[in-house]
């Protein structure tokens, strides 16, 4: 392999590899990113057995071939250069040459065929999806995973679309559960679709949609879901496994609706948390009429509290949260005013944004 390739274009092909290539070495192979030089491109393929993305740029081939090396040495190596061509040249033994004028540098690689055989597809029934408003689905839910390796089916974002047009996703982790409902004008499946998305594989796909890409393409295939965006394509393979009934956890006819400006809310829980205990950051909250109490306790640190003004005439009801959890819900609220529906302080509850279905949170209570 012999090739000749702009800086900026090496740099584009291994940025979006250095987040999926395996750095706990339980295969220590997966380190690495395979090259293969051919016709008048360089393809990337990056591995780590759950993620695999592939990419190509145009570079001047003047020898075909592959060889397999350190993503973040060549990246390392690549961003420390002058902007221009740089030389790649294979070398005996798979070491990989890099020349730029007077700098030469070479890395030790690995023989291609000891690379892991690459996932393919064969679908051709992708969608485009608003990938602005996919991320936002993302941002929505993703918090609200399970860390816990045990629970295996909950450890991503369950992806269902039960009609045309339509995408739910939803997370939990068993203290809580996001949802977040979307119309895309061109998606239609022709079939239900309900599939896991693990963590790892959304965070991939974030990181693609921020290089500022309006549109990606979607496809599910078996127990992959592909996403195309460009030149780039992501395969991620799905967490097997039944994802719970997530209907049953969502409460219905609550009693009690509390409309508070998010702002003043959210503002509040961040000074009040900070004498919360640092491991379960346990607040309470503390309705009666027309006002809300938020407090915590902390016997190694203090304690704290703060009043708030609402319209509220319902019966007395003090309740106990996570703070970081309803943090986390306050913060993906774009509306100015949100909505706590509450039964009792033993009940979940369910925040949502003022007057909107589409995105809604349930957060069990705490015990304080």
């Amino acid at each position: 392999m012999k090739i000749e390739i702009q800086k900026k274009d090496l740099l584009s092909l291994l940025s979006k590899t250095l987040n999926i290539v395996e750095k706990r070495n339980t295969m220590p192979i997966l380190v690495n990113v395979l090259l293969e030089a051919s016709g008048s491109s360089l393809k990337a393929y990056a591995t780590d057995l759950e993620v695999s993305l592939t990419d190509h740029s145009q570079a001047v081939v003047k020898e075909a071939g592959k060889v397999a090396v350190s993503a973040k040495s060549l990246f390392d190596i690549t961003k420390e250069l002058f902007e221009g061509p740089l030389q790649l040249i294979k070398k005996e033994n798979n070491w990989l040459e890099i020349k730029q004028g007077k700098f030469l540098s070479k890395i030790v690689g690995v023989a291609a065929e000891e690379y892991p055989v690459f996932p393919t597809y064969n679908s051709d029934r992708f969608f485009k999806i608003d990938s602005a408003e996919f991320k936002e689905m993302i941002d929505k839910t993703i918090y609200s995973v399970s860390n816990d390796e045990t629970r295996y089916h909950l450890n991503g974002v369950y992806f269902e679309s039960t009609q045309k047009n339509n995408i739910t996703m939803v997370a939990t982790d068993g203290h809580r559960l996001s949802l977040i409902k979307k119309e895309f004008a061109e998606i239609n499946f022709n079939e239900k679709i309900g599939v896991i998305i693990p963590k790892k594989g959304l965070f991939e796909i974030k990181k693609l949609i921020e290089s500022n890409v309006d549109n990606v393409f979607i496809a599910v295939e078996g127990s992959q879901f592909i996403l195309k965006s460009g030149s780039c394509i992501l395969m991620i393979r799905l967490i097997e496994g039944k994802y719970p009934n997530y209907q049953q956890f969502i409460p219905q006819k609550l009693s009690q609706k509390i409309i508070i400006p998010r702002d003043l809310i959210l503002s509040s829980l961040k000074r009040v948390s900070l004498l919360a205990n640092q491991k379960s950051k346990a607040i309470l909250f503390s309705f009666s009429a027309n006002k809300l109490e938020i407090t915590s306790s902390n016997p190694e640190l203090g304690d704290a509290k703060e009043e708030l003004d609402l319209d509220y005439s319902g019966p007395d009801i003090k309740i106990g949260f996570n703070a970081r959890y309803i943090e986390d819900v306050l913060k993906n609220i774009e509306q100015d005013k949100i909505e706590i529906e509450l039964n009792d302080q033993i009940s979940p509850g369910i925040i949502k944004g003022h007057a909107n279905s589409d995105y809604i949170n349930v957060v069990m209570p705490m015990r304080i």
